[in-house]
């Protein structure tokens, strides 16, 4: 994958170029951000670019072997690890990112490195409760790995996604070659939840922070005339994956589950029904992660807007058809009271959904801690 492969972030991108070129090269790196900032295929960009024996311009060459290889995802000194799990897994069975490889070839080359982690537990097939981690084998297997010198680069480069998901054994076992790795060894740690991760990893690495991508960079993946792709890259928000749902024909009934179970949130709210919220949270909780988090995001989105539609600020707001009337109707109830604690209360949810919490419990709590809220300013 080269530079030239990944949309937006042209200012990183030179940077990252650019350290490599003066010979800056952390051994440690942590590239964090959304899944659809692109942070997986900057890593892996760097990774080629570091090993391409003909990089000019910024960019590596994409021709030679090494780039081949490592577009291949098939580089013999390039490593990758993940969090991986299986249905069925035997008391003792140890399962590592290396069984999984074909997958992680299939998803990389569907989507061009822009993925979530619900979408990677879907290719697993690991159901509404299983989840991912990488064991304390998985990092014993790291080291062995890294142990070996170089087969044809001059770099050999662990690229570790989500390692926030290792459990502290694991976690500890790679601290010391993270800090002393072997000669020409680089480790590229790509996070989406920095702030999970053991503080002794953290000092031992150097952030490389991916910020969302721009309006401009995702306006030329929409169809319609220059006000319509602009109010639909907004939705955006900056990530690419949620571009592409909004461009995608399976986001409208997704987009229309979020919009009804927000608007029966709030009106579930305002009329302070608290039998009625808790059927509301089962129900929400027979979703899958992706979709509640699909809600969430959805709700977050609507209550800012609705804010500033309260505060006068309509002319910058971003809504149409039912959304804007159910928005308009519902901003009197969001002010400067409550909406800093019902974004707290949306962002609490999706950390705790995210750590596998009991989604029942979660969204019962979050459901009447909305509906306490939104009765401040009745």
């Amino acid at each position: 994958m080269k530079f030239a492969d990944i949309i937006g972030q042209q200012a990183l991108k030179r940077h990252l170029a650019e350290s490599i070129d003066r010979g800056r090269i952390s051994h440690a790196q942590l590239f964090t951000g959304a899944a659809g900032t692109g942070a997986l295929p900057l890593a892996i960009a760097y990774a080629q670019y570091l090993n391409c024996p003909n990089r000019s311009g910024g960019d590596s060459c994409g021709v030679c072997p090494s780039c081949q290889q490592i577009a291949q995802l098939a580089h013999p000194d390039v490593h990758f690890v993940f969090p991986v799990n299986k249905q069925g897994k035997k008391s003792g069975e140890v399962v590592l990112s290396s069984d999984f490889m074909p997958l992680w070839r299939e998803i990389m080359t569907d989507t061009n490195g822009y993925f979530t982690r619900q979408m990677w537990y879907d290719r697993l097939d690991l159901g509404k409760t299983l989840q991912g981690m990488i064991s304390a084998k998985e990092a014993d297997e790291i080291i062995r790995r890294l142990s070996f010198k170089s087969f044809e680069s001059e770099y050999k480069v662990m690229i570790i996604w989500l390692p926030e998901m290792m459990n502290e054994e694991a976690a500890n076992k790679i601290l010391k070659i993270l800090e002393e790795p072997w000669e020409k060894t680089i480790f590229l740690m790509v996070s989406e939840r920095p702030d999970l991760l053991l503080s002794t990893i953290i000092s031992r690495t150097q952030e490389v922070a991916v910020p969302r991508l721009t309006v401009e960079d995702l306006m030329p993946m929409v169809e319609g005339d220059e006000q319509q792709r602009r109010n639909t890259a907004r939705l955006a928000a900056g990530d690419l994956i949620e571009m592409r749902r909004l461009t995608g024909g399976e986001e409208d009934a997704v987009r229309r589950e979020s919009f009804d179970l927000f608007c029966r949130l709030m009106r579930l709210s305002y009329n302070d029904k608290h039998l009625e919220l808790i059927d509301w949270a089962d129900e929400v909780a027979t979703l899958s992660r992706e979709q509640q988090r699909s809600m969430l995001l959805h709700a977050a989105r609507l209550l800012r807007e609705s804010y500033m539609l309260h505060a006068g600020l309509g002319s910058i707001s971003y809504l149409w058809g039912e959304e804007a009337k159910f928005c308009n109707n519902f901003a009197p109830f969001i002010g400067n009271q409550n909406i800093e604690f019902l974004i707290g209360e949306i962002e609490t949810a999706m950390r705790q959904i995210s750590q596998n919490g009991n989604a029942r419990i979660v969204f019962t709590h979050f459901a009447l801690a909305v509906s306490k809220q939104i009765n401040r300013l009745r």
